[in-house]
C-alpha cells in the first residue's frame, strides 16, 4: 500500500471512529454529517468521497460490529462452560486493547431498539438473533453435561449477555472502571454442586 492509500485509510478510520462516538453519544438520527466532518477536520464535501451517506457510515459501522460478535461465536465449543469463558476473555480483551469495542456494544443495542434504522441495518442485525440462540442450546448442552446450572436456558442467556452489555456499556460511559474477571461473568451460567 503506497502512502496516498495509506493516508486514505487512516482518514477513513477517523471518520469511522467519529461517527461511532457521535452515533453513540447522539444517536442515529441526531447526529448529522457535518458533525462528523467536524469531528475530523474535513468537509462535508470531503467525507462524501469517503461514505456517500450517513447511512453508508452507520451500515459500516453496524458491520463491523456484527461481524466481531460472529467471530466470538466460532471459538470452540466441545465444552459449552469453555465457550462462554473463552467467549467472555475474548470480549473483555477486546474492550481492554481497544476502548472503542465498548462503543460498539451501545451501538449495536440502540440499534436493535431503533424503530427507524434502515432496512438494511435491521437485515444485518439479524444475526444477532442467531448468536443468541447459539448461546440458548449451547446452555441446553452444557445442562445436560452437568456444566451449566438448572434453569431455563434463554433466561441464563439473558443472564449471560446481558451482564457482557452491562459491563460494555459501564466501560463507554467510565472508562476507568476497573474490569472485572471473566469469571465472575461466567459464574452466572456455572453449575454448582446440588445445583447443575
Amino acid at each position: 500500500m503506497n502512502t496516498r492509500d495509506q493516508q486514505k485509510e487512516k482518514r477513513r478510520e477517523e471518520i469511522l471512529l467519529a461517527g461511532l462516538d457521535l452515533f453513540v453519544k447522539k444517536g442515529y438520527a441526531a447526529t448529522k454529517t457535518s458533525d462528523i466532518a467536524k469531528a475530523v477536520n474535513m468537509s462535508d464535501g470531503l467525507l462524501f468521497h469517503y461514505f456517500a451517506t450517513k447511512e453508508s457510515l452507520y451500515e459500516e459501522l453496524i458491520r463491523i460490529g456484527t461481524e466481531s460478535s460472529q467471530a466470538w461465536m466460532e471459538t470452540d465449543e466441545r465444552s459449552p462452560l469453555n465457550f462462554f469463558t473463552n467467549v467472555t476473555n475474548q470480549i473483555l480483551d477486546m474492550i481492554r486493547v481497544n476502548p472503542q469495542g465498548a462503543e460498539f456494544f451501545v451501538l449495536i443495542a440502540q440499534a436493535l431498539r431503533s424503530r427507524t434504522a434502515p432496512e438494511r441495518i435491521t437485515q444485518i442485525l439479524a444475526s444477532q438473533e442467531t448468536r443468541y440462540a447459539k448461546t440458548v442450546e449451547l446452555i441446553r448442552k452444557g445442562q445436560e453435561a452437568g456444566e451449566i446450572r438448572r434453569g431455563n436456558p434463554e433466561a441464563l442467556a439473558c443472564a449471560f449477555w446481558c451482564s457482557i452489555q452491562g459491563i460494555a456499556e459501564q466501560l463507554a460511559v467510565y472508562p476507568q472502571t476497573p474490569f472485572p474477571q471473566a469469571e465472575w461473568i461466567v459464574s452466572i451460567l456455572k453449575g454448582t454442586e446440588g445445583t447443575a
